[in-house]
């Protein structure tokens, strides 16, 4: 890897795979090293930015964390991705290593091959591509292709004539990585992560270390300095987008659900999972003000599956508002889904 270029390592995955939360721990363990972070939302507020900054880190100052939320990192390389980049060289004291967490939506080889764009070219360097997997999901199949099954679904379905887009997202992801980060393992059985870390190695096609983690704690050191320089390999990257100008998320929606003050973290929790059990929703994070705690409530979610936390004090200059932000596949009853998780 050319030590004159600003190495940068790119943390993609699925929904709700843990991403945000493996950044965060990485500039945690960090000791001291200067950190940026660029942070794609799919959607249109910043929950990510949220739970990364002000985490009181001397590696983690907001001017360090830069938000695109016009759009998928992706498919705007050019308008928000460069520019991005350009910002954070031209820091005073600019960063030594910068984390580029993508939404979960995002395919990284485009990503990847705009390191070749003459603009940043000769600055940075794609040190590795990092996939966060929910080997919880997997496990059961939510996002994890089974070709015995897609055939069969195949074979009595004859409107199905194209792949799950989900399942092109997911593997794109892993064909594109470095090191696989088998998250959520403490929710999986021993011979459920065998399998599905078996699964993870029978898709790629190339020797890439799979880790297993607990609520993606892992160190720095293991994920940073892995001097791939993955813009110069992209022939062994296979993607299933490769022969396509650009791809779009016409499958997907988000919107934002407001909800009031609760008066105990269940009184949401449960309807959240409700609603994501009557709807196929794919993923829900947000925050909610719990009446007489003076801290923020972090919710994120997997389908029904619902993860908690208080994270941070409320700041005396922002509204003790709560949001939450709902993610699925094109055709959400929207209002239905306001109704039950606002409990209006």
């Amino acid at each position: 890897m050319d030590v004159t270029k600003v190495p940068c390592s790119i943390v993609t995955g699925f929904l709700g795979a843990g991403k945000t939360t493996l950044v965060r721990n990485v500039v945690q363990s960090s000791q001291g090293r200067r950190l940026a972070v660029i942070v794609n939302e799919f959607g249109d507020v910043g929950i990510d930015k949220e739970i990364l900054k002000g985490c009181g880190l001397e590696g983690c100052s907001d001017e360090s964390i830069v938000e695109l939320a016009n759009g998928c990192i992706c498919c705007t390389v050019a308008e928000d991705f460069v520019p991005a980049l350009e910002k954070l060289l031209g820091l005073e004291d600019p960063p030594e290593h910068i984390l580029i967490e993508t939404s979960g939506l995002a395919l990284p080889k485009p990503l990847v091959q705009a390191f070749n764009w003459p603009a940043i070219a000769s600055r940075v360097t794609v040190d590795g591509v990092i996939a966060v997997v929910d080997g919880a999901a997997v496990a059961v199949g939510r996002f994890a292709d089974d070709p015995e099954a897609l055939a069969l679904q195949r074979a009595d379905d004859r409107a199905l004539d194209h792949d799950n887009p989900l399942e092109e997202v997911y593997e794109d992801q892993l064909l594109c990585a470095d090191l696989i980060v088998l998250n959520k393992t403490d929710l999986m059985s021993a011979g459920d992560v065998v399998r599905v870390s078996d699964e993870i190695k029978a898709v790629v096609p190339r020797a890439v270390k799979v880790v297993e983690t607990q609520g993606a704690q892992l160190d720095a050191a293991i994920l940073l300095g892995l001097g791939a320089a993955a813009e110069t390999d992209l022939s062994t990257r296979p993607s299933h987008h490769d022969t396509e100008v650009e791809h779009d998320h016409d499958d997907f929606e988000t919107f934002i659900v407001d909800i009031p003050a609760i008066d105990h973290p269940d009184d949401i929790l449960n309807r959240i999972a409700e609603a994501a059990e009557a709807h196929d929703i794919l993923r829900v994070k947000g925050f909610a003000n719990v009446t007489g705690k003076p801290m923020r409530l972090l919710i994120q979610g997997v389908g029904s599956r619902m993860q908690h936390q208080y994270d941070r004090a409320w700041r005396s200059d922002e509204p003790r508002s709560g949001r939450i932000v709902v993610i699925g596949q094109r055709g959400l009853d929207r209002d239905a889904i306001v109704r039950s998780i606002a409990g209006s």
